[in-house]
């Protein structure tokens, strides 16, 4: 039978990165091999090979404001990227992010009449306020320009994958058109993430004291909303709690400064994470820019209530005094009553994590991979009708 090729674009995929590159990493792993052929072209440099599927590499810059992350410039190679796309046939593309990579393979999509698929995986208009922060004059044109060029893109998919409703209404709301995405979340791994990980002990070592842990897990870049995150480090009782941050990022020296009594983990790897995850005692997560929040769904699966930003993917995910709570992103001390909630109410913080728990039995890896490889197969089969 013969394989279904698939040229998938992604400006940078490198697992450890963030939690869209874990997602795509995850997804790979799931495809039937017998079935599919893909064809990487990154900017990421993944030495000729992602899960034995052949790549190709795309000169990169590096983004100034966003260290580690590279934008990938195909223009560089129009020529000869275009002749080994054409000699890979694809079936199917696969564009990954709205960026002149995401706009070369539309283009190339388009001129070959090839159908196209997206992750809608960041929600970069959400961004432009953080990037654009000390000229705010220059926001609102930001944000007309990166709605534009994300309208290009997935405007021209066959299928968006998008992991909560809210991202269609959202983008509805701009102007983007919405009868080709899906609902399309996220899986986690129930063996890595469990309450079985939790080790006070561990704890110790790390903090060197016995006081109650509020976690956060990120990239330490302003737009997770670090304000508030420093907001709710001043209100709380530091005689009482520890404020746990694992992750790095460009604000991770002004975060030292602002925050002189939190512990700074740095990154952490996934195995020691899930440990750090199940012996906290409240995960704590103000970001309201996310288009899904994969360390909510991991502290959940973790057994560590969650106390959320009432924006983007984690209203998807947990309901609000059942699952998880979710706070005004900009109002700091609603974060504090409810950690503290959490922390004196012994028998609600165990109804939230039950629930919590339950819920998060439902995001399979492998479902998520069917619909996403019957998709593949379905848009091959109309585009092989239409050119056979």
């Amino acid at each position: 039978m013969r394989k279904i090729k698939v040229a998938f674009f992604a400006d940078m995929l490198l697992e450890k990165l963030d939690g869209y590159s874990r997602t795509i990493q995850q997804l790979i792993r799931h495809i039937p091999k017998d079935q599919f052929e893909f064809l990487f072209l990154t900017g990421s440099d993944t030495e000729g090979a992602i899960e034995n599927f052949e790549s190709i590499y795309i000169p990169s810059i590096p983004i100034p404001t966003n260290k580690p992350y590279k934008m990938a410039i195909p223009h560089l190679i129009r020529r000869k990227l275009t002749n080994q796309i054409d000699a890979f046939a694809p079936d199917v593309i696969h564009i990954a992010n709205p960026s002149l990579l995401g706009k070369f393979a539309c283009e190339y999509a388009m001129a070959h009449q090839i159908p196209t698929v997206s992750i809608y995986h960041t929600h970069y208009i959400s961004y432009v306020k953080y990037y654009l922060r000390n000229l705010p004059s220059l926001i609102p044109a930001g944000e007309r320009y990166v709605s534009h060029v994300s309208k290009l893109i997935y405007d021209q998919c066959d299928i968006v994958y998008i992991p909560v409703r809210e991202i269609a209404d959202n983008l509805n709301k701009l102007g983007f058109k919405t009868n080709h995405f899906k609902i399309w979340q996220r899986g986690i791994d129930l063996d890595m993430f469990s309450p079985r990980k939790r080790s006070l002990s561990y704890m110790y070592n790390i903090t060197g004291n016995k006081k109650k842990n509020l976690l956060f897990a990120s990239r330490l870049v302003w737009e997770k909303n670090l304000k508030t995150l420093i907001a709710v480090y001043n209100m709380i009782d530091h005689t009482a709690y520890n404020m746990v941050i694992a992750g790095s990022g460009a604000a991770m020296e002004e975060l030292q400064l602002r925050m002189p009594c939190a512990i700074f983990l740095g990154n952490v790897k996934h195995d020691v994470l899930s440990i750090i995850y199940a012996s906290s005692d409240v995960f704590l997560f103000p970001s309201d820019t996310e288009s899904f929040g994969n360390v909510v769904l991991e502290a959940m699966a973790s057994g560590l209530p969650v106390v959320s930003a009432n924006a983007g993917g984690p209203v998807g995910i947990l309901v609000d005094g059942e699952s998880g709570f979710l706070c005004d992103s900009h109002k700091p001390t609603e974060y504090v009553e409810r950690l503290e909630l959490l922390l004196r109410n012994d028998v609600l913080r165990r109804q939230i994590i039950n629930k919590a728990l339950l819920h998060v039995k439902s995001f399979s890896w492998q479902q998520l991979a069917d619909i996403y490889c019957n998709d593949l197969k379905n848009l091959s089969q109309s585009y092989y009708s239409v050119y056979a």
